[in-house]
């Protein structure tokens, strides 16, 4: 029998609301309490939610992925370093829903905050990847981020010591 379910259509990116936190939340929370995508170990509350979506925006805002009305992704830039010498660099960061991913939803989100990053006059962007990280690592290759080193053991989550990649990409 043939499959009835209808195709997926493809995810739009928009400028994330404060109307987006929960999802965000649930997207982000799922991530702290079951991955080593992030090395936060407890969840955000909505208003911890609400309060970083409010304090982002320019080239600091963040984004969704939207597929209808749900998001299945978000993303940002943030400051790389207080110091104002690091002010040309910026560190991205992308999350997708766990049955969202495999769809391109990722790279649409990293594509898209390089070109962010671009156009807002940053010369460098990193990408902090945590733990056994392959398809993040994967990911951030293929928008055209290198490996330029590995901090090893410098987080510990799950009772684990977890490295973290760093990869970078010159604009």
């Amino acid at each position: 029998m043939a499959d009835l379910a209808a195709p997926r259509t493809r995810p739009e990116l928009r400028l994330a609301t404060v109307a987006d936190a929960e999802a965000i939340r649930a997207i982000y929370n799922h991530e702290v309490l079951h991955s080593f995508a992030t090395f936060d170990l407890v969840p955000r509350t909505l208003e911890d939610q609400q309060r970083w979506i409010a304090e982002r925006s320019g080239a600091f805002a963040a984004l969704v992925a939207v597929d209808g009305p749900t998001v299945v992704g978000f993303g940002s830039l943030s400051p790389y370093k207080e110091r104002a010498a690091y002010r040309t660099s910026v560190e991205d960061s992308v999350y997708v829903g766990g049955d969202q991913q495999g769809r391109g939803i990722g790279k649409m989100i990293v594509n898209e905050l390089l070109h962010v990053a671009r156009v807002s006059g940053f010369h460098a962007v990193f990408a902090r990847i945590s733990g056994p990280s392959d398809a993040s690592r994967a990911l951030h290759a293929s928008c055209g981020f290198e490996l330029v080193g590995i901090e090893r053991e410098v987080g510990r989550k799950f009772n684990k010591w977890l490295d973290v990649a760093i990869m970078q990409a010159l604009l």
